[in-house]
């Protein structure tokens, strides 16, 4: 079969992988010629078979775990760029990961191949020079967050911004409400409320919060308490952490929200997740002080979970770094259960957080444009 388009893409963690998956699944619904290689995981490997390397040998957090990792991110960087040589793409898109992905597309710009970027880096969070190095190598940038359309304008610089695709994703599952039941029987759940605990995706992350977060919870025997377990981490990696009566669901985050009363969960795409769900939560962070200590000088940002960021105001608690006690999870998480008028408050801004990120249909959105630029070149 001879294919319309030649696409390499790139994604680097946990959230890439699910929206790169669905773009790719939108494309290929409008155009099933093209041919996709990729950086990704199970997701995009599920819609097509074209993966180079996977992201649970990519994602590495904080400054700090960087520095140590360095000779593989370099020899990685190495290899992608050989790998997408040989492989000739008309295009390279670029899904988030964007340490990795703006040193590629500095390179592909050079090399003459068109960059796509798909998810901007947080570049209104820290390192707001770096808009002048995407304003040269990307040739098209599609945001999903409202305001960084706005924050790209101040630089001259036109992106797109189509909805956010956390809203279809999370529509398909609450539209399967009524198999919950079976769902959680086959999960050996009970019928006791559920507090779902977010740790992370990445094993630096989860070894520092989940500890704590499981801490903050013990001995609140009205609830049952389930671990959200990353699909790119072994469960022998959990054991150490979990207690006899915490179960772990692995792969499986948002069926699990999608019957959870609270939530403790990690700074990051979660937060928003959660938030969409409608379930009451708290925000935590906790890395590295070398590494908490850098981001602390460099981070221009209010505050650090989405659904704060987005509302620009503060609508769930963020417990970062010191803050982070099992002591404080655990008065936020008692504040939520025992004041109604404060869980009530907070889904209502939720309501409104959903509003704001306005309708559905993002992937197939930037599919259509996408392609549109893609066959322009």
């Amino acid at each position: 079969m001879k294919h319309s388009k030649r696409l390499y893409v790139i994604a680097g963690e946990a959230s890439g992988d699910l929206h790169a998956s669905n773009l790719m699944r939108e494309m290929l619904d409008i155009d099933d010629k093209l041919d996709f290689r990729f950086w990704g995981g199970d997701r995009m490997e599920e819609v097509y078979k074209g993966g180079v390397k996977h992201i649970k040998d990519l994602a590495f957090m904080g400054f700090w775990e960087v520095i140590t990792n360095i000779r593989t991110i370099f020899k990685n960087i190495t290899f992608c760029k050989q790998d997408i040589l040989s492989y000739k793409p008309d295009a390279i898109i670029l899904v988030d990961y964007p340490g990795f992905n703006l040193r590629i597309a500095e390179w592909a710009k050079e090399q003459g191949i068109q960059v796509i970027y798909y998810i901007s880096p947080q570049v209104w969070a820290w390192k707001q020079k770096r808009v002048h190095k995407i304003k040269k190598v990307v040739d098209k940038m599609f945001v999903i967050l409202p305001f960084e359309k706005e924050f790209y304008e101040r630089f001259d610089y036109s992106v797109e911004y189509l909805g956010h695709p956390l809203l279809d994703e999370i529509s398909r599952h609450a539209e399967r409400a009524t198999i919950m039941d079976s769902w959680k029987k086959e999960r050996k759940l009970s019928d006791l409320p559920i507090i779902a605990v977010l740790p992370g995706s990445r094993k630096q992350e989860v070894s520092k919060k989940l500890p704590v977060m499981l801490d903050a919870l013990k001995g609140m025997e009205d609830y049952q308490v389930v671990v959200a377990g990353a699909p790119s981490l072994e469960p022998i990696f959990y054991k150490e952490f979990l207690g006899d009566n915490t179960k772990i669901i692995f792969n499986d985050t948002y069926n699990l929200l999608s019957i959870s009363s609270l939530a403790v969960v990690t700074s990051g795409t979660a937060t928003l997740e959660t938030a969409l769900f409608k379930v009451p939560e708290v925000v935590c962070y906790k890395s590295s002080q070398i590494s908490y200590s850098i981001a602390k000088r460099l981070i221009k940002v209010k505050y650090i979970s989405l659904v704060n960021l987005i509302m620009d105001k503060l609508v769930v608690k963020e417990l970062i770094q010191n803050e982070c006690t099992p002591e404080k999870i655990r008065t936020e998480i008692e504040l939520i259960i025992q004041n109604q008028e404060y869980a009530e408050s907070m889904r209502n801004n939720y309501n409104e957080l959903a509003e704001i990120l306005g309708g559905g249909g993002a992937s197939r959105k930037v599919a259509q444009s996408l392609l549109t630029s893609i066959h322009k070149q």
